[in-house]
């Protein structure tokens, strides 16, 4: 046993630079021998030098300095900065997809890549704001058949649920009511308005994709025997372009929509169609923009929501239809 210890010496004294110090958490070369005997490695001041070196002198950055005859050491930086790990923690705590528990196992996770001194820091300093968090715990299982298939340009089938008042799964049914299952040619996973989606591309509507909720997906498997088409190998191809002109996940006919709204919802469009929109001055209060959105209840309900400040001018069936939705909501109110 002793023997194999001293074999991975080197990797657990990079481990433990790795994850315990930085700068400001330098760990001294005394110290440093005590930890590696505590795990059954023997180790003393002589042979830890010679230890360090070979670790330097084979690319590994381990940096040190003399303080009051006494040597420490340390890892300059880590891969990520503890901004970009703190927006990581954000992202996944945001991300209403991810279960509670599976949340607290990745910010674990995460916060770990900042070293040991700095994770207890980020964790001590993070503020919960998703109280909004689905159940799933199969999501991760999901995501990874999903991307597998993906890999392997295969198929996929699963069955998929709703949620009813209670909270509880109704699943999508045959008519002989059985669990209807889908048959799928997976083309991406799209992460949007804190849901993230499986993209799917099926035969029997050339041309189009259909979305699905992961958090929705239940018994899912890839089929083995199966190929992708090379209509899903095309949208695999042009996945980007695609989720561009996608809006909020919801199919509809694509439209090429002209809209002029107030100079102060500038921001609004930008922030929904991307900061490349080209815009141009209508007049000294309004401007105007052509967009692609895939038409549908959930564009027009984003229109809505500014009133008077922003309007369609073209083209006219877009117009016709978005009167039309107006009036079938004005109904339910009467």
């Amino acid at each position: 046993m002793a023997e194999n210890m001293q074999k991975i010496k080197l990797l657990k004294l990079y481990e433990l630079l790795r994850n315990e110090t930085d700068e400001s958490h330098p760990i001294s070369r005394r110290d440093l021998c005590n930890r590696l005997n505590e795990l059954g490695i023997s180790s003393n001041v002589r042979t830890l030098s010679k230890d360090i070196e070979v670790l330097q002198e084979n690319g590994f950055e381990v940096m040190s300095y003399l303080k009051d005859k006494e040597r420490f050491y340390y890892i300059p930086e880590h891969e990520l900065s503890i901004p970009e790990i703190k927006i990581l923690i954000d992202a996944v705590q945001a991300a209403s997809f991810i279960t509670e528990k599976k949340t607290a196992e990745l910010v674990e996770k995460v916060a770990a890549l900042a070293g040991s001194h700095c994770a207890e820091l980020l964790k001590k300093n993070m503020v919960c704001f998703n109280t909004r968090k689905h159940t799933n715990e199969a999501v991760l299982y999901t995501v990874d058949s999903i991307e597998d298939a993906i890999i392997r340009k295969k198929k996929i089938a699963f069955n998929y649920f709703h949620l009813n008042e209670k909270a509880e799964r109704e699943y999508v049914l045959t008519p002989t009511g059985r669990k209807k299952r889908y048959y799928v040619e997976p083309v991406a996973l799209v992460f949007n308005e804190d849901n993230y989606y499986l993209m799917g591309y099926m035969a029997r509507h050339p041309g189009k994709t259909a979305n699905y909720r992961i958090d929705r997906i239940d018994h899912i498997e890839v089929v083995e025997e199966s190929v992708l088409s090379d209509e899903a190998l095309e949208k695999i191809n042009t996945v980007a372009e695609f989720t561009e002109q996608a809006f909020k996940m919801f199919g509809g006919e694509l439209e090429e929509v002209a809209l002029q709204f107030d100079k102060t919802l500038v921001g609004p469009v930008f922030d929904k169609f991307g900061e490349g929109t080209p815009m141009m001055t209508a007049n000294d209060t309004t401007c105007a923009a052509t967009v692609h959105v895939q038409i549908s209840p959930t564009f027009f309900g984003w229109l809505a929501q500014f009133g008077n400040k922003m309007h369609v001018i073209s083209p006219a069936n877009v117009i016709e239809q978005f009167k039309e939705h107006i009036k079938q909501i004005v109904k339910t109110i009467e």
